[in-house]
């Protein structure tokens, strides 16, 4: 069997189904059985025979073929001895990464591509703390990939469950949710309200309440449906639902919640049927919200204006990828905090958050997540804890006063078009022509974090870094109109584009 094509990048491994095959899937899951053995386990791994059990989640996404990958996988950790849950149905990403932790397990892995189209899937392996595997983890994982052994039988082999995924992280979004906006639902009144003859008083407990906002929600047929909305129902709003059905082919499109893909949604909103909108992309790690003023609410701003409002209950650092707005900065600053910056990848993100105590992490294609949560982006409880803060107040009256406050932002990107074996070179190569000026603006530094980012000497930047998920090179900007946005683009087009050529030539 060929390995060679199975490569964990940004978030796990994607391919299209021709190498995305189930024997490769299986040494995956082969791998990973061998690497919890090996590093997790006291390097002798389970024995259910003598009782000594360990559990290993394995989740999937709403592609067709990810449930039978699934059952793959599954089929070969329980053949390592290992036992393994299963959801009852597809769910998302983030309710496999906070069931580690829920049920004390050794990690999970799970089948998603994410937001590519439907001929793509993927896996990626979530280690015990529900956080994204960083290298050192994935590449353990790789070098150990072969043929599955010989399942086990009998007393040797573990145990396959389906479980609720659902209903523990519901609890637990709401919870989180309720520790920075909600209403007090605490009671000391020795009230006996099940009869168990003890007394179920709370005290200082806060849920958030959503009674009498109209939201929408747009599941774009992948795994958030009948999860968020699920969720946003429970804490009391009214939830008008679009493409809440299942759908293999994601109605046509790819399940991303980027404009293009959302023009149903925008108008709800916009129209006054919602008074907000989300969406999420296919496994609902991610989210797009959508106001009546914006539309589609830039994921820079959305961060913006959550860290803002999270800072009125608490206090912390923010960490941000290089390809996010300074806004962030600007913010911790007023509050006497921090910002810190990390490469491209939640997993970069998370580890930093663990670092620095953050109150909250996230990066501008629209992951987060926010301390008192695994470090794992989650556009389930972000959705909850949009809603709940804009039912106090308005995110486009939070975001009008974010820019009076700390100045407009226009952040875009654009990307060129380069095989992924030329993405090296080409970044090594753009350090010899690093220039003086940008769309007229000096170069006032240069960061290398991830890439290459040009800090310009007006407060904008231009970041040129090679996509960990398609074969481009991405070329990001940030500036305070459209107009010099543009310009900067352009400008780092012209810088990428001859290199690129140069070098695939």
């Amino acid at each position: 069997m060929d390995t060679d094509a199975i490569a964990f990048g940004t978030d796990g491994w994607r391919d299209t189904l021709d190498e995305f095959t189930d024997e490769r899937v299986r040494a995956v899951g082969q791998a990973v059985a061998d690497y919890l053995a090996a590093e997790v386990v006291d390097g002798d791994g389970p024995d259910p025979a003598s009782g000594d059990t360990e559990t290993v989640l394995v989740g999937y996404d709403a592609r067709p073929s990810s449930e039978g990958f699934a059952e793959s996988l599954a089929d070969v950790l329980a053949g390592n001895g290992f036992d393994v849950l299963l959801p009852e149905r597809d769910r998302p990403t983030p309710l496999t990464a906070y069931g580690i932790v829920d049920r004390d397990a050794l990690g999970a892995l799970m089948l998603t591509a994410s937001h590519n189209p439907p001929e793509y899937n993927g896996v990626k392996f979530i280690p015990d703390d529900g956080a994204p595997a960083l290298p050192e983890v994935t590449d353990e994982i790789v070098a150990r990939l072969r043929e599955p052994d010989a399942d086990a039988t009998g007393d040797d082999r573990g145990e396959i469950s389906r479980v609720d995924f659902q209903t523990p992280h519901a609890d637990h979004a709401r919870d989180v949710v309720g520790r920075y906006v909600g209403e007090d639902t605490s009671r000391d009144d020795g009230a006996d309200p099940d009869g168990d003859g003890r007394d179920d008083s709370t005290d200082g407990v806060t849920e958030p309440d959503l009674s009498g906002l109209t939201v929408a929600y747009d599941a774009i047929h992948a795994s958030g449906r009948g999860v968020t909305d699920a969720l946003l129902e429970s804490a009391g709003a009214d939830v008008i639902g679009l493409r809440t059905d299942a759908d293999p082919e994601f109605g046509g499109a790819s399940p991303e919640p980027s404009a293009e893909y959302l023009d149903e949604l925008v108008e709800t909103v916009v129209e006054g049927e919602a008074e907000i909108g989300f969406a999420n992309d296919g496994d609902a790690d991610r989210l797009g919200v959508v106001t009546s003023e914006r539309g589609l609410v830039d994921e820079n701003l959305l961060y913006a204006a959550t860290y803002d409002a999270l800072l009125d209950a608490d206090t912390g650092p923010a960490v941000r990828t290089v390809s996010t707005t300074f806004l962030i900065d600007r913010i911790a600053e007023a509050h006497d905090t921090e910002t810190v910056e990390t490469a491209v990848g939640f997993k970069w993100v998370a580890a930093a958050m663990g670092e620095s105590d953050a109150l909250m992490g996230g990066e501008e294609s629209g992951g987060f997540s926010v301390r008192g949560h695994i470090r794992e982006k989650d556009g389930v409880l972000m959705s909850l804890l949009v809603a709940a803060l804009h039912a106090e107040e308005s995110f486009d009256e939070r975001i009008d006063r974010i820019e009076d406050e700390h100045g407009e932002i226009v952040a875009d990107k654009v990307s060129v078009d380069c095989p992924d074996e030329a993405k090296t070179e080409v970044i090594d190569a753009l350090g010899d022509v690093i220039p003086d000026s940008v769309a007229d603006r000096g170069v006032a530094d240069v960061v290398t974090v991830d890439g290459f980012k040009l800090l310009l000497d007006d407060g904008s930047w231009l970041l040129v870094r090679p996509s960990g998920t398609e074969p481009k090179v991405r070329v990001y900007a940030e500036a305070d109109s459209e107009t010099a946005t543009d310009a900067i683009l352009a400008d780092g087009r012209e810088l990428v584009e001859p290199v690129v050529n140069r070098i695939i030539a």
